[in-house]
């Protein structure tokens, strides 16, 4: 079969066709040509550029490219007979496309015909009926071989086994083929031989040839000597590949001159392959050519019909039938996706291409013109490219966060009548970039922590939302690295990363301090990470925990402090103060004073709020000149905390009245201590003599006794915690001015001292103090150190007193 030598031609035009010439039957993987040389294209680029090869109307691909070498192989046999039938030209038309940048080459494939069929003929036997009477030289046609290859290895002569009455006469029909016809050599003698029997050879023009036999009886009877003759040679008739079954095609006619039954004409079909015999009948009497199948131009645009009229004695004649098959709109366009790239990156620029969309048309002319669109609500178009190419590409700025995924419908629609179209969803989805930081839900947060909070106790949470995708999206939570007064805020509190949750790390103090800030880092997983911040403001509320703590009277070593109040001081005199003050606020700073116990309940009272002492009534002289007073402070926390000190009180106008001090006896305070009574009585003798100074000076004229009593009292600044600050209505005393006033009982020995005003109207310490006509006093601060009982003290401070403002005493 294949003897024949292959050969291979080449035919490369400037618009990047190329031609293969090839012979049928090639075994699969065989080489038909090296593609890339003869495109002149890089071997090593063909698997990058995705080198594929396309047939319009075909799944089935026969070649293929070896994408290593560049070779075009046979992928599937290839029987021309059955891809091409009777045609001459048997053309595969490829399109080669390549990617990256977008080619495309003309593959054609010419497959020659190779010998591998041998003639047939339609039966095994033909029988002949021959009048006696035929005359020498009379011609009687033979049915015609078929030969499904064609050129030289179709049917070229017929032989005929050697016989006394007929010879061969090989003829060729009007559309091609050769048939024989039997020559009547010597008349026949229906009464020396009634039948002869002939064998008929066909024979190919192949190498090597091919042949086939019939055996052809012929049957002596009277003559017949005319053969039906047809109208017209050839009949062409057009017929839309539409047409109904059933449908006439055409009708042939032949006619016998001959009469009686000589004259009756049958029609038959000449050689058909079994295609063309399911597609089309033909009666055989009236000779109508019909449809019996559904025909398809994409399939097939042109048949050729052997038509053969012959007489009731065998005498036959033939036409040719060419049938052309017109198109109409019967294939909507096709849409098929030759490349996709899926998931786009949501940060491609506009432009970018992300895929290559072909659209094909089987129809013919008009029919197969193709309007490709897309709808107008995706950020997508399709460009024109080459031929039937379009390139899907970005018309704007993608983002994956608002949509992630597109199902975007292609329509085509072919320009025939009426129109058909045809669409197809593609669906294409976004991958996620990292290109959104996370945010919190609120702006800034805040957290009210009570103190002696418990630590590890969580205190809040903070969220923060990315929209981002999978670890793009993971969001880490961490602190600030900072500090709050110069300590790490990793000291005071720590986050959960994952949930936000943050914990306190230790407990806090209302006392030490009351509020922070601190800055909450939210980051993602993306690459590279994104972060955002807030601000989380914490604030630590009051509890109860502070005890009232007594500035005054404050108790000083194991001596006690004393106050002096004069005997004529009168109801309502303002005698000495309670001052004292609470480390809490609000309400838990609210104190209140109440007197526990008193040596005389009925002569002194104290202020609820204030803390003053007054004389509940006027000093007599059956009154104790020692007076003990225990008052306890109370906050108004809940529950409530108390403070109690004493208070020591001498009724006595001169002091060498006074007895020593070191007899007056803690009677009933025994939970003092020694440090609160030296305190206690420093203080008060300060007090006096504070009271003293200032009556004298302001007062110097004005010689009423009780205004020395009246003064506010305040206590110095030196008194004062430096973490205690003066909050209204706390029991705290806003001060006008504060003296200091001791008398110690240890030591027998007195100190008094006038400290200056701590009021805004108070002169610097530099500057004279003038407060009575013939009295001057220089410098703001004196302090005397008297060593000697007390009446030398008591006769000391009346005549300082004298030397103030003479006309006071």
């Amino acid at each position: 079969m294949f003897g024949l030598a292959l050969f291979l031609f080449l035919l490369r035009t400037s618009y990047g066709e190329v031609t293969y010439y090839f012979p049928e039957e090639m075994k699969r993987g065989s080489v038909i040509g090296n593609i890339a040389n003869d495109l002149g294209l890089d071997k090593k680029g063909l698997y990058v550029r995705k080198a594929r090869l396309e047939m319009d109307g075909s799944n089935t691909l026969y070649c293929d490219i070896n994408l290593s070498t560049g070779d075009l192989i046979v992928a599937e046999r290839m029987d021309r007979e059955q891809l091409c039938g009777r045609r001459v030209s048997c053309v595969l038309k490829y399109e080669m496309v390549l990617e990256n940048p977008l080619e495309l080459h003309r593959v054609v494939l010419q497959i020659q015909d190779i010998n591998d069929n041998s003639p047939q003929f339609a039966n095994d036997r033909i029988t002949f009926e021959i009048r006696e009477s035929a005359v020498k030289g009379a011609r009687f046609a033979v049915h015609q071989a078929h030969d499904a290859d064609i050129g030289l290895n179709a049917v070229q002569s017929y032989t005929l086994q050697r016989n006394d009455h007929f010879s061969l006469a090989v003829n060729t029909k009007p559309g091609g083929g050769k048939y024989g016809e039997l020559k009547l050599e010597k008349e026949l003698d229906r009464e020396q031989q009634q039948e002869v029997t002939l064998l008929l050879t066909a024979v190919d023009g192949g190498t090597p040839q091919r042949s086939g036999n019939v055996v052809i009886h012929v049957t002596v009877l009277d003559a017949n000597d005319n053969v039906p003759t047809f109208s017209q040679n050839i009949y062409k008739v057009r017929i839309p590949e539409n047409a109904p079954m059933g449908t006439v095609v055409v009708t042939v006619s032949a006619t016998d001159v001959d009469e009686g039954q000589n004259g009756e004409v049958m029609y038959v079909f000449g050689p058909i392959s079994v295609e063309l015999n399911e597609l089309f009948s033909l009666d055989p009497k009236t000779g109508d050519i019909s449809l019996s199948g559904q025909m398809d131009f994409e399939k097939e645009s042109v048949y050729e019909i052997s038509i053969q009229a012959q007489d009731s004695l065998g005498l036959t004649s033939f036409a040719n039938v060419v049938i052309e098959i017109t198109d109409v709109n019967d294939n909507a366009p096709v849409i098929s996706l030759k490349s996709l790239t899926n998931p786009i990156p949501e940060n491609v620029l506009p432009g970018t291409e992300v895929g290559i969309i072909n659209v094909q048309d089987k129809d013919s002319e008009g029919n197969r013109q193709v309007r490709c669109s897309i709808q107008q609500n995706v950020p997508f178009k399709l460009n024109p490219s080459i031929k039937n190419y379009y390139s899907l590409v970005t018309t704007s700025e993608l983002d994956r966060e608002i949509i992630s995924d597109y199902n975007i419908t292609i329509t085509a629609t072919d320009e025939g009548s009426p129109p058909l179209s045809s669409s197809k969803i593609i669906h294409l989805s976004v991958s996620d970039v990292n290109d959104n930081p996370p945010a919190f839900e609120e702006p800034s947060y805040s957290s009210y922590v009570t103190e002696n909070n418990k630590p590890g106790s969580s205190m809040c949470s903070v969220t923060a939302r990315d929209p981002d995708w999978r670890q793009n999206g993971t969001v880490v939570y961490s602190l600030f690295p900072s500090g709050v007064n110069g300590v790490p805020v990793s000291s005071f509190l720590s986050i959960n990363g994952d949930t936000g949750v943050i914990h306190a790390v230790r407990a806090f103090d209302y006392e030490q301090f009351r509020s922070f800030k601190v800055h909450v880092v939210a980051r993602d997983n993306g690459s590279p990470p994104l972060s955002s911040n807030v601000t989380v403001s914490v604030f630590i509320t009051d509890e109860n925990d502070n005890s009232p703590q007594i500035l005054y009277p404050a108790p000083a070593g194991n001596s006690l402090m004393t106050e002096m109040v004069p005997k004529a001081a009168l109801a309502g005199s303002l005698v000495s103060k309670v001052i004292a003050v609470d480390a809490d606020s609000g309400q838990n700073a609210w104190l209140s004073y109440h007197i526990v116990k008193s040596t005389d309940p009925g002569l002194f009272t104290v202020g609820l709020h204030s803390g003053e002492m007054r004389a509940q009534r006027d000093i007599s002289e059956s009154d104790s000149m020692k007076q003990n007073l225990v008052i306890s402070v109370k906050d108004n926390g809940q529950p409530s905390l108390s403070t109690t000190c004493d208070v020591y009180l001498l009724i006595s106008d001169n002091l060498a009245e006074v007895p020593e001090l070191k007899d007056m006896a803690y009677e009933d305070s025994s939970k003092l201590t020694s440090y609160l009574i030296i305190g206690l009585v420093s203080v008060s003798t300060f007090f006096l003599t504070f009271i003293i100074l200032i009556l004298a000076v302001r007062f110097c004229r004005s010689r009423k006794p009780r205004m020395l009593f009246d003064g506010a009292v305040a206590i110095p600044s030196a008194y004062f915690p430096p973490n205690y600050a003066e909050v209204d209505g706390a029991g705290t005393l806003r001060s006008s001015y504060n003296y200091d006033a001791y008398l110690t009982t240890g030591s027998r020995t007195s100190d008094f001292k006038f400290v200056r005003s701590y009021n805004d109207s108070t002169l610097p310490a530099d500057q004279t103090l003038t407060r009575c006509p013939d009295t001057l006093l220089e410098g703001s601060i004196i302090t005397l150190n008297t060593a000697g009982d007390s009446e030398v003290t008591h006769a000391f401070i009346l005549h300082f007193m004298r030397m103030v403002c003479p006309t006071w005493l």
